[in-house]
């Protein structure tokens, strides 16, 4: 059986659209429908159901998840070979929703360890399941819970995040403010998604109410801006207020205790570590996170 067609198939399996599959790959995408016609002859059953849209079906399901695992072991010997070649130490591939929470343990982890390649992925969490069993990525690191089993998942920090407002808002000398108070109030959040913005539609929709997002975007610095602006208010966690980055808004409490953020290190479970996926556990694990105060600067 044909590696590429492999890999092909993978794709097309995960966005069940064959141009869009044919151009993620630079392929032609007549090209791309005779190597799935060849590999369900090959097997002798469709993979596909194509009664108007693309669509994978039982058959093509049960195969995508032996080609997800064996690819990903192929690609995890690949790797292992690598790291004795290299004399032992490799690669680690760390993929994480935002770097701004990872640049500190990553900074210490590069000062001690400078011949391990670190590659790093920013990845939203709902593919990070799938990135970890397909040994894409050796380690993630998710602000929200990932959906699946068969990870090994140790909490790192746990942080208060802030209502962010300008400086001159109405609710900007409080101390704290309840999640009603805000209904009429416009938003500036991340796409949905986002860890942020889940915890926004989350945090709304326990007192039966929705956000009024007014801009949605996932650029830090620009919606930091954008507050400041007058747009809108937005959600802030605590190390983002402890950065060099100095944001210049004012920082409410929500009187919720939902309001907050675990960030949590996944792996596979039954995933082969390799030496420099270990050092790396090892190093965010044992990062101090929990030494930065929960309360914003001034």
């Amino acid at each position: 059986m044909d590696l590429h067609a492999l890999q092909q198939f993978l794709v097309v399996a995960e966005l069940e659209h064959l141009s869009g599959a044919a151009e993620r790959l630079r392929v032609a995408q007549p090209s791309l429908s005779r190597t799935i016609a060849r590999l369900e002859s090959e097997l002798g059953a469709p993979l596909f159901d194509r009664g108007g849209r693309l669509k994978l079906n039982e058959a093509g399901r049960r195969f995508y998840e032996h080609v997800e695992r064996s690819l990903g072991e192929l690609e995890a010997g690949r790797r292992a070979v690598a790291e004795l070649a290299r004399g032992g130490v490799g690669s680690v591939c760390l993929a994480s929703e935002t770097f701004l929470t990872v640049t500190g343990p990553l900074a210490a982890f590069k000062r001690a360890h400078p011949d391990v390649d670190v590659q790093l992925y920013q990845l939203p969490a709902s593919d990070m399941h799938r990135a970890l069993h397909a040994r894409e990525v050796d380690l993630c690191v998710a602000s929200q819970p990932i959906p699946g089993d068969g990870l090994d998942s140790v909490p790192l920090h746990d942080e208060q995040v802030w209502l962010a407002t300008p400086p001159g808002h109405r609710l900007a000398g409080r101390s704290s403010v309840a999640v009603g108070e805000l209904r009429d109030e416009p938003f500036v959040a991340p796409r949905p998604g986002h860890w942020q913005r889940r915890l926004l539609d989350r945090l709304f929709e326990a007192v039966g109410l929705k956000p009024r997002i007014v801009c949605e975007g996932d650029e830090l610095a620009a919606t930091a801006a954008l507050v400041i602006s007058g747009m809108g208010l937005t959600l802030i966690p605590a190390m983002a207020l402890q950065t060099d980055i100095r944001v210049p808004v004012a920082c409410i409490a929500v009187d919720d205790d939902a309001c907050r953020r675990t960030l949590t290190l996944h792996r596979a479970a039954d995933a082969r570590v390799s030496t420099a996926a270990r050092l790396m556990h090892t190093a965010l694990v044992a990062w101090p996170w929990d030494t930065a105060d929960d309360q914003p600067r001034h």
